[in-house]
């Protein structure tokens, strides 16, 4: 892939945990991003939050403080789409990780996605490849779409909430100014 000037994250960081962070890492790196956006999505149209998207976005803040050029932002949009169309962005690197791009086809309107950003996917290992190739073969621009490696992080924002809940440490699982922070708001103590 020819270096990119901008990549895009999005998420609910619900909350921020450090394969995220690895995944911001490993394509600012690969990828040669001069930025990252990472858009918190305020209210995503596919999942329940449990954070209130204000707790989020300072979550995210506190866990890429640090890695330069990252911005982090609130996105009012609940679809990629949507957010693509208002930036309207010079040919941005959308990032997503391979799980992610093995559903892309049920996104709200991806051949729009495609032509408004290149997709870079995370590849690691546990997602099969056959679904990803299978997805890469069937969209209108796979010249649009390439891949870079990420070694597995063993982490999941739902492990977070749940240790958070039962009163287990997370300082493993998240950075440490994002720990302090889910403790000082008392964020997750009841995943209800």
């Amino acid at each position: 892939m020819a270096v990119a000037s901008l990549g895009i994250l999005g998420g609910a960081f619900d909350p921020p945990h450090v394969g995220h962070v690895a995944l911001a890492r490993a394509a600012i790196d690969q990828l040669g991003l001069e930025r990252l956006l990472i858009l918190v999505v305020a209210d995503p149209g596919h999942k329940r939050t449990h954070g209130l998207a204000e707790a989020r976005l300072e979550l995210a803040r506190l866990a890429f403080d640090g890695i330069p050029g990252v911005d982090v932002e609130l996105d009012p949009h609940a679809r990629t789409v949507d957010s693509l169309e208002t930036r309207q962005l010079d040919d941005p690197v959308f990032i997503l990780g391979a799980d992610e791009f093995a559903g892309f086809q049920r996104w709200k309107s991806p051949e729009r996605v495609l032509e408004l950003a290149r997709l870079a996917v995370a590849m690691r290992p546990g997602v099969p490849d056959d679904r990803v190739r299978e997805t890469h073969a069937r969209l209108p621009a796979p010249d649009r779409i390439s891949y870079f490696h990420l070694d597995p992080v063993p982490v999941s924002s739902s492990l977070v909430r749940e240790r958070v809940s039962r009163g287990e440490p997370i300082d493993e699982l998240v950075p440490t100014k994002v720990a302090q922070a889910i403790r000082r708001l008392g964020l997750y103590v009841s995943t209800q």
